[in-house]
């Protein structure tokens, strides 16, 4: 889903599919999950997705960057019921994973490239599901990412 993006497949405002940045990613991403939020009852962004007050309403007013991949991804199966959100983050997370083996890349080289504030370690830990990603994260990370494959 959000990987999709790059290649046109994940709607919103087009990404360059050859030098993507961060902020062209970022705003295809908000794209995505703001029209999700929209066809989803206000009430189940709470109760049944699991986002707190404040990220729901910092979704409708399109502020996704502080947003986690794993709430994001319930944000996009709330609206269509045919996605899983699990599966979505993990379809993301081998994504990036192989296209790290592709471009040649590794956590430090990542984390000397992105503006968010992560060493290697934290990189790591965010791609392997340990901690929390956000969409801010991975727009940068995965900007890096498809610039650098071949």
């Amino acid at each position: 889903m959000f990987h999709e993006v790059v290649d046109g497949r994940g709607g919103g405002p087009e990404v360059d599919a050859d030098e993507p940045a961060a902020e062209e990613l970022l705003a295809a991403f908000e794209a995505m999950v703001t029209e999700a939020a929209a066809a989803v009852d206000p009430d189940r962004l709470v109760g049944e997705v699991g986002l707190s007050e404040a990220d729901a309403g910092a979704l409708r007013d399109g502020e996704v960057a502080s947003l986690s991949l794993a709430d994001g991804a319930a944000v996009l199966a709330a609206a269509n019921p045919d996605r899983d959100a699990d599966a979505t983050v993990a379809e993301v997370r081998d994504h990036l994973l192989m296209g790290m083996a592709t471009a040649v890349l590794d956590v430090d080289a990542i984390a000397a490239k992105i503006d968010a504030d992560l060493t290697g370690q934290e990189v790591q830990q965010a791609l392997e599901g340990r901690t929390r990603m956000t969409l801010g994260q991975l727009a940068e990370i995965l900007a890096v990412i498809e610039r650098r494959k071949p």
